[in-house]
């Protein structure tokens, strides 16, 4: 099997669905006033890009999520790491770490309101925390991951403690790591547009909420459909991005 006609069999149920959802709608099984067809969804979606609107409220959305996941990335891998080299880090960050994981983060959405108000640093903020944690348990996990066996070689040909820390336990927690990252990648996507639902002037969630109010359901769903677009190209760079991070372990 050629690589495209490979890459033609991985996407195949996509347009597969694709093909449904259009048929569905055009037999009547599902109505229009439910789910417009997929044609005029894509007429849609041409005519928002075409105006710029797309594209604007798009780059307003990734500022948004890149600010927020961005500064997670920066702490929560640091914090990680650190919470397994130093006791006193762990017993200081770890009971709030297991105090607010299992929180749904949306939940601080009216707090973000509240505190920050409806400018973009409500929506910075949440994203943030909402990715923090992922990435501080996988970091963590990662770094107690690493075979002792390496880090006392280190430490017996006279590698200071930050030597180690920078590189083994680094390079060794790796994996996990970016495991962490790729979950805050896809938890990012789904803070921002519930964010800019309810606390925004701008954005792909805010063209997703004020069509959906104005009756405007092939420009909703052409917003929806951008969102995944986005998300769907995102993790597959990402994944591009692990495997040459990773390449050390082929």
């Amino acid at each position: 099997m050629t690589a495209v006609t490979s890459r033609i069999v991985k996407y195949l149920p996509l347009l597969i669905l694709a093909m449904m959802w259009e048929a569905a709608v055009r037999t009547g099984i599902i109505s229009k006033l439910m789910m417009p067809p997929l044609s005029e969804v894509l007429v849609s979606w041409w005519d928002l890009a075409s105006s710029g609107e797309l594209v604007t409220q798009g780059l307003a959305s990734l500022k948004r999520m890149g600010s927020g996941l961005g500064l997670a990335v920066l702490l929560g891998t640091s914090a990680g790491v650190l919470m397994a080299w130093y006791k006193p880090v762990r017993m200081l960050v770890n009971p709030v770490v297991q105090m607010f994981y299992p929180m749904p983060k949306s939940a601080l959405i009216p707090v973000m309101i509240l505190w920050f108000g409806l400018g973009d640093m409500s929506k910075v903020i949440l994203i943030f925390l909402g990715c923090l944690l992922p990435i501080v348990v996988s970091s963590y996990n990662g770094a107690r991951g690493v075979d002792q066996h390496l880090i006392w070689s280190a430490r017996s040909l006279g590698a200071t403690e930050f030597k180690v820390l920078r590189q083994v336990v680094l390079p060794g927690a790796m994996p996990e790591i970016l495991a962490g990252l790729r979950t805050a990648l896809a938890v990012s996507f789904v803070l921002l547009v519930s964010s800019e639902f309810l606390i925004s002037k701008d954005g792909l969630g805010y063209l997703i909420s004020g069509f959906g109010d104005g009756g405007i359901y092939e420009a909703m769903f052409a917003c929806i459909i951008t969102v995944v677009a986005m998300g769907f190209i995102a993790d597959r760079v990402f994944q591009i991005f692990m495997r040459r991070m990773l390449s050390w372990r082929e």
